[in-house]
């Protein structure tokens, strides 16, 4: 390991088993964190667990330590859990990156309260359950950062067949905000990054001429990739970083 930015630190890291959040752990784990990868078996990742495990291997393959746990973020019980299984065996928790979260796509008239529901539950809900879990601690140890995974999609990207989801994300920036706000005093800093389209399982059977219609509005002309959306969280959870609070940057490649 060259870089040891978070040597010593306590990451945890939710919907951490593929995707975004893998990338995210395999980062903070090249620059010396111990990494919680959160995970939990759906019908969005049936293969949730195992994918999980496979993130531990590459962890510790790379001479780092990682431990996973199952909870559903929407579902507190667990959250606590989770949480106090942390503690037990670390005794803090330095680094929360929020970034557990689904999408349903479908025609706006075939969306149902339900629909709306879960993706709130996962999205905006579990952000929050998780944060109001982990604080607490990072507080009794003195500081502590959190990430949230909002989206272009709450600010600038909508679309219709994913009102709920944009709405969710939506949420997760106002979050943010009111986090960094209300625990600043207490030196716990809370920023979100908003990706635009990213190549991660979520996106993977877009229909292609809709993956070509939104390249070309993409200045890049090309989607970013998981490890992109990483550098930029460990930036936030980096003391680099130790003045930006409350702020919810965009990584979209220029999009219009």
């Amino acid at each position: 390991m060259n870089n040891i930015r978070f040597k010593d630190k306590i990451a945890l890291i939710t919907g951490a088993s593929r995707g975004m959040g893998k990338a995210t752990a395999l980062a903070f784990a090249k620059e010396g964190a111990i990494v919680i990868i959160d995970y939990f078996v759906s019908d969005f990742e049936p293969d949730a667990e195992s994918n999980a495990k496979e993130v531990v291997r590459l962890i510790e393959e790379m001479g780092s330590k990682a431990m996973a746990i199952e909870a559903d973020v929407s579902n507190e019980d667990m959250v606590k859990d989770m949480v106090e299984k942390v503690m037990s065996v670390y005794g803090k928790i330095d680094i929360l990156v929020n970034n557990a979260g689904i999408a349903i796509d479908l025609p706006l008239e075939q969306r149902t309260v339900e629909h709306w529901k879960h993706t709130l539950d996962v999205n905006l809900i579990g952000e929050y359950i998780c944060a109001k879990n982990v604080i607490p601690h990072m507080i009794k140890n003195g500081k502590g950062v959190v990430v949230n995974i909002a989206s272009s999609s709450g600010s600038k990207c909508f679309s219709p067949e994913s009102i709920d989801y944009d709405s969710s994300k939506a949420g997760v920036i106002s979050l943010t905000k009111n986090l960094a706000k209300e625990y600043a005093l207490k030196n716990i800093r809370v920023n979100a990054v908003a990706p635009g389209w990213i190549n991660t399982p979520l996106n993977k059977d877009l229909p292609l001429e809709f993956v070509k219609s939104e390249t070309d509005r993409i200045y890049l002309k090309r989607f970013g990739e998981p490890e992109e959306v990483a550098n930029l969280t460990l930036f936030l959870a980096s003391d680099e970083a130790s003045y930006i609070n409350g702020e919810v940057v965009t990584i979209d490649g220029g999009y219009e």
